[in-house]
């Protein structure tokens, strides 16, 4: 069994042999959350999808308003369960670094969609199916096995953890310089590509992977592979908070967004969100609106939502609780959201159909996924053929464009090809649609 002591480490990736000197009182893990905060990436998330079209008339959740709403109910899950293990099972956890989950919770949810292409799960998709399905299938030969499960399984996740801890031309050892524990606590799928199975989740390119081993062997993470097999771990128990923090903020605030663009009406919009209450508590909510005297449908619908989302939060406490024995001994299955009461998993389960019938399939977010994955295969093709040929004079215009802290001109091929995925991974949709563009002769500066 994992021993909460050594699951929360302020041990940082490339300063392990020693600390700066501070100059005030914030904790580790609060730096973390400072360091991501002011961070070029998660800056770029305020121009990154979430589901619906950027920017409109009607303001609806990107990328970093997502994180951030993720981030505040990541600290509520990670206090609370701190304040009910103390006080119910490990007083001896008082006064410990294990009274700061709340930050390393909220810190990893900040970083979940950091690695994230434009455009969301059409941009990876578009990235695997170039080496797939495009012309980057013929790089098969010239690559290793392990680097081919990697791009031909590009995962945000992955890149996620790549972004933080990879070693950048320019940057220092270490990346982000992050806690082992906040870095922990993102990788939803604790295992190498080559072991990603049909669903081609996995937590870390080959490029990391010393890096994940060498701090969930410090940290004591439950080893699941043989020296001969791939690289896969047991779940770091935080990771169940960041994903049930994104589980119910991504469900619940499309549902909301869903209103505001009036592809849900009212009354189908209550009777979703009042469906996670037993009759009792629905009088309540309707008669707590009446008392506040609102009318507008929209914050009858914020006041739901957030009578919702602290529901959930309670329940994923509770099961997080029920199950923390097999939690900590690597044998729980499933996430949070699917173990919690049947009222609540049945009305979650409900909001998630509809939103795969009205919502990912609306004409709006089609049309940003089918021109997203046209914009982010027609860059991959471009810039792959240009590393390919680095000497043709088309390559070296497109090669001067990317940003000197990609290895683009290295002599391996792998760390060219990586270049590449990183650049175009890390751009905006704005940016993203704006190269497409300009590389196509579609739009000039000066026009």
């Amino acid at each position: 069994m994992m021993d909460w002591k050594r699951l929360i480490s302020n041990k940082r990736l490339g300063q392990e042999s020693h600390h700066s000197e501070r100059h005030d009182d914030r904790t580790e893990f609060k730096r973390d959350y400072d360091r991501l905060i002011f961070s070029a990436p998660f800056r770029r998330l305020q121009n990154k999808t979430q589901v619906f079209p950027l920017p409109g008339s009607i303001f609806v959740h990107n990328r970093l308003t997502h994180s951030l709403e993720v981030a505040s109910v990541g600290m509520s899950l990670g206090n609370d369960i701190a304040q009910r293990i103390i006080n119910e099972r490990n007083p001896e956890l008082k006064d410990t670094l294990f009274e700061q989950i709340g930050q390393i919770v909220s810190t990893a949810c900040l970083a979940h969609d950091l690695g994230n292409p434009p455009f969301g799960h059409s941009g990876e998709k578009a990235i695997q199916t170039f080496f797939t399905e495009g012309a980057g299938s013929s790089l098969e030969s010239e690559v290793s096995p392990a680097f081919w499960d990697d791009i031909t399984h590009f995962e945000g996740n992955a890149n996620a953890f790549r972004l933080l801890t990879h070693q950048f031309k320019g940057r220092r050892s270490g990346g982000f310089v992050m806690t082992y524990s906040t870095l922990a606590s993102i990788v939803k799928y604790p295992y190498a590509s080559s072991a990603a199975g049909k669903k081609g989740k996995f937590g870390f390119f080959q490029s990391e992977q010393s890096y994940f081993q060498r701090i969930a062997d410090e940290m004591g993470l439950l080893r699941l592979s043989q020296d001969s097999e791939p690289l896969r771990y047991v779940r770091h128990p935080l990771v169940y908070l960041v994903e049930a923090a994104d589980d119910i903020c991504y469900e619940i605030m499309d549902i909301e967004d869903a209103h505001k663009l009036k592809i849900l009406s009212y009354p189908e919009t209550q009777e979703l969100l009042l469906s996670f209450f037993d009759e009792e508590n629905q009088h309540k909510i309707l008669n707590r609106i009446k008392e506040e005297e609102l009318e507008d449908p929209n914050e009858k619908v914020v006041y739901m939502r957030a009578c919702v989302i602290g529901k959930l939060e309670n329940e994923c406490v509770n099961t997080f609780m029920e199950h923390e024995e097999e939690i900590m001994n690597g044998t729980f299955e499933g996430s949070l959201i699917k173990n919690i009461k049947p009222l609540q998993r049945e009305a979650y389960e409900r909001c998630a159909r509809l939103s795969v019938e009205r919502i990912y399939r609306s004409r709006p977010v089609l049309d940003v996924e089918l021109s997203g994955y046209k914009i982010m295969a027609t860059l991959m093709e471009q810039m792959i053929e240009a590393v390919m040929h680095p000497k043709r004079f088309y390559s070296k215009q497109l090669i001067d464009r990317v940003s000197s802290q990609y290895d683009i001109d290295a002599l391996d091929l792998e760390t060219r090809l990586m270049a590449v995925i990183d650049y175009i991974a890390g751009m905006t949709d704005v940016y993203a649609l704006d190269v497409y563009q300009k590389i196509n002769g579609i739009s000039l500066p000066i026009v």
